[in-house]
């Protein structure tokens, strides 16, 4: 039967044999079936809740998460083959209202039929929030059986209805054994693969390919479809695929990486965290990886400024004024000499010792203001330097510490004798501990000097 979109649309299940022969060699490999399908284990593993879903046929509207080249497409043709269900895909980028409602449509005469449709829609987050919201309604009433595909966070980048109504499952990259093992299998597959040709793929050349291009199955079939195409028979009639054909088949090394989503997020967060845990060789990979993708570098020492202060802060006075340094030379130098900055601040900061105190303190003080009555200031301490501040008692009693031995006298600057600041005994802040442990015996000793004068009064 025809419908709406025609044949290029819409297929029952496996479309494979629709493929043109030139296709790409990834796309004439995509899994037919579960059993052929590669990697994601942690949700398609025997017994794993995506896996029973599908083999029970009780599979909602889902929305599949993952970097490029991990089987978002190939997942949902497979779920449509197994569930025997009408295959209808639309593309986030090109896709209309229009196009939406063309697919209800056609889904709502499958169902009077007694047929099942699933829409699979790539690139869901480029779909704006009226094109999301079109979906609902038939999401809802199961006209259709929603599969979206995303490379960005979907709760962010995909209305909050739309994702409460779906099952997100997110995908891993392919591990290099699921690469190097999908390149075996184009090789020795006469149908849809390589199999006609005479093929000797080396094992450290397969691997190769499997690392570089970072678990992403489609640049690594296609770097391999390249490398065959490209390489000329040898002696004995055979193509010889080594090391070094595949180096040349694929130039420089695939870097996921989204300079505004996931990737920038999480790979910062690990950044810091290498920072934090003192591991100056973590800390300094995940620089890299930034460097690498073309991070902002004002984003990267913006970083390095705020953990100078958060993380090492009083443990070692030195960390901000060389984070603020490294800032400013940054900006000065600029690439590619920028990045030996951001290795000494980086390398510093990691093994400098860490101390959140003064951070952790002032957190305490906003909460108690936040959730508590508001502390008026004491009379001794308030401005005096104003005509009429004398008379309203304005700053009287209140003892000036330089006139003291070693510019300190035990007096009261806070009601209720609230402790926010505790220093640890780490780097220099040990010395602060010393002082401030003295002080504060003072005035301990002073409030208990004056209770008793008090009370002989």
């Amino acid at each position: 039967m025809d419908d709406l979109f025609g044949e290029a649309g819409t297929t029952r299940g496996d479309d494979h044999a629709f493929l043109p022969t030139d296709a790409p060699l990834a796309a004439r490999m995509r899994p037919r079936t579960l059993e052929e399908y590669v990697g994601q284990g942690h949700i398609l593993g025997e017994g794993k809740l995506l896996r029973r879903a599908i083999e029970a046929d009780r599979l909602s509207s889902v929305i599949f998460y993952g970097p490029p080249g991990t089987g978002k497409t190939s997942l949902a043709r497979v779920i449509a083959a197994r569930t025997e269900s009408r295959f209808i895909e639309l593309s986030g980028v090109e896709g209309s209202v229009a196009d939406i409602r063309k697919a209800v449509g056609v889904a709502a005469i499958e169902a009077r039929n007694g047929g099942r449709t699933l829409l699979f829609i790539d690139e869901i987050h480029r779909f704006n929030k009226a094109q999301q919201d079109a979906l609902l309604p038939d999401v809802e009433r199961g006209t259709v059986r929603l599969i979206g595909a995303t490379t960005q966070n979907p709760f962010f980048s995909i209305n909050s209805p739309l994702v409460s109504r779906s099952q997100v499952f997110q995908l891993q990259p392919l591990s290099v054994d699921d690469l190097v093992g999908l390149q075996h299998r184009a090789v020795a597959d006469p149908e849809r693969g390589l199999g006609t040709l005479p093929l000797d793929l080396e094992e450290d050349a397969a691997r190769h390919l499997a690392m570089v291009c970072d678990g992403d199955a489609r640049k690594c079939l296609n770097a391999l479809e390249i490398a065959v195409r490209t390489t000329p028979f040898g002696a004995d009639g055979r193509i010889r695929i080594t090391l070094t054909e595949a180096s040349e088949s694929i130039q420089k090394k695939a870097l996921v990486y989204d300079g505004s989503g996931d990737d920038h997020y999480d790979t910062i967060s690990a950044f810091i965290k290498g920072l934090r845990g003192s591991d100056p060789d973590a800390a300094l990979y995940w620089l890299a990886k930034m460097l690498h993708a073309g991070e902002e570098l004002r984003f990267i020492t913006r970083r390095l400024v705020i953990f100078a202060s958060e993380d090492v802060g009083l443990a070692d006075p030195l960390a901000l004024p060389l984070a603020i340094a490294a800032q400013q030379a940054v900006e000065f130098v600029g690439l590619p000499e920028a990045r030996i900055t951001l290795a000494h601040a980086t390398v510093y900061l990691a093994t400098a010792p860490k101390s959140n105190s003064a951070y952790a303190a002032l957190g305490a003080a906003e909460a108690d203001i936040g959730s508590g009555r508001t502390l008026a200031v004491p009379p001794h301490l308030r401005d005096s330097h104003y005509k009429g501040a004398k008379a309203l008692g304005h700053g009287q009693g209140y003892k000036y510490p330089h006139d003291h031995e070693g510019g300190y006298v035990p007096q009261a600057y806070l009601p209720e004798g609230r402790t926010y600041y505790t220093p640890t005994r780490h780097g220099a802040e040990a010395r602060i501990a010393d002082r401030l442990e003295a002080w504060r015996q003072q005035f301990q000793e002073a409030a208990v000097n004056a209770v008793k004068q008090t009370g002989k009064v």
